[in-house]
């Protein structure tokens, strides 16, 4: 593979309601979407980012058949313990599967042909070999760590906030590209999007009309060991200017807000933000184009009967 360019195998798995959010966010990621549930890409991310991506193999081998493959690891040195794993592919439309016996016969044929030690428990480096269609990969292998999963255990909850799960897709599909990106979270409640949001790294801000729920959201945000600024503040009141904001439309069991003040909440939004993503459970189309908007992507987040509609918009 030298002087090539780098290349990523991803892996991913969704609930069947999830399939939409899921969709979104690998097209924000990658710029693509396939139902092979693998991404092929040249763009390194961290797995760990992801509600829905398992896994990451950076690729070091290709090869048309595993005898090749077993010839292009040969001699590979390794400098720090290891272990090699086989992962299959899990699609339905994928070849034929590879058995348990099989596959721990590659792992053990790949890991011989290596010069350095093998260690089963708790290896320093871990490798995958995959096969992908007609081709046999062979890579460095980075599991994903469920974080949304420990932010659930936040103190303080509204039982009508968004999962942490469903959150931290919508903090990937607004900010894809985490780099010098300011973001703000204008109606932030509890805090759900802005925990999930400072975990990557981003420079997020908070901020909520509603003095109750200021607090919660910095006691929610502490818990975490993360540091955030969180203000007492209407979104018709933002006067900095920021490349993305998130806005999940408030509402409660009994009512939402009137289409006036949703409006002037959307136009607050077309002035401070180059970029927003709208979060609502009323559809809002007209809404978003009076102020100024080009709904440039969508999906639908379902639980059960409940659903939620995203909507990327420039």
């Amino acid at each position: 593979m030298d002087g090539q360019k780098e290349n990523f195998i991803y892996t991913f798995t969704y609930h069947e309601d999830e399939l939409s959010l899921c969709q979104l966010e690998m097209r924000s990621l990658f710029g693509y979407y396939t139902e092979a549930n693998i991404i092929e890409s040249s763009l390194r991310i961290d797995p760990s980012r992801s509600p829905f991506i398992k896994d990451r193999i950076d690729v070091i081998y290709k090869a048309k058949s595993l005898e090749e493959l077993v010839q292009h690891v040969s001699g590979l040195k390794v400098e720090k313990t290891f272990k090699v794993i086989f992962i299959e592919n899990a699609h339905p439309s994928s070849l034929k599967k590879i058995g348990f016996e099989e596959r721990r016969r590659i792992e053990r044929e790949i890991g011989l042909q290596m010069s350095g030690k093998v260690e089963l428990k708790n290896p320093d480096l871990l490798f995958a070999i995959m096969k992908v269609k007609d081709q046999w990969i062979f890579g460095n292998y980075t599991k994903s760590e469920s974080i949304w999963l420990f932010h659930q255990k936040k103190p303080r909850n509204y039982s009508t906030a968004l999962s942490t799960r469903v959150a931290r897709a919508v903090v990937n599909i607004a900010v894809p590209m985490i780099p010098d990106k300011k973001v703000i979270d204008p109606c932030c409640g509890a805090g759900t999007v802005l925990i999930e949001a400072l975990s990557m790294g981003i420079d997020i801000v908070g901020s909520d009309l509603n003095p109750l729920v200021n607090p919660i959201a910095r006691e929610n945000i502490a818990y975490f060991g993360y540091k955030g600024n969180v203000t007492l503040r209407d979104i018709r009141n933002v006067t900095e200017s920021y490349d993305v904001a998130i806005i999940d439309m408030p509402y409660n069991l009994c009512s939402v807000l009137e289409p006036e003040i949703q409006l002037e909440m959307l136009q607050s939004a077309r002035r401070f933000a180059d970029k927003v993503v709208v979060i609502t459970i009323e559809t809002i189309d007209s809404l978003l184009e009076k102020a100024g908007f080009v709904i440039v992507d969508r999906c639908v987040a379902k639980k059960g009967n409940f659903a939620r509609q995203i909507l990327v918009c420039h």
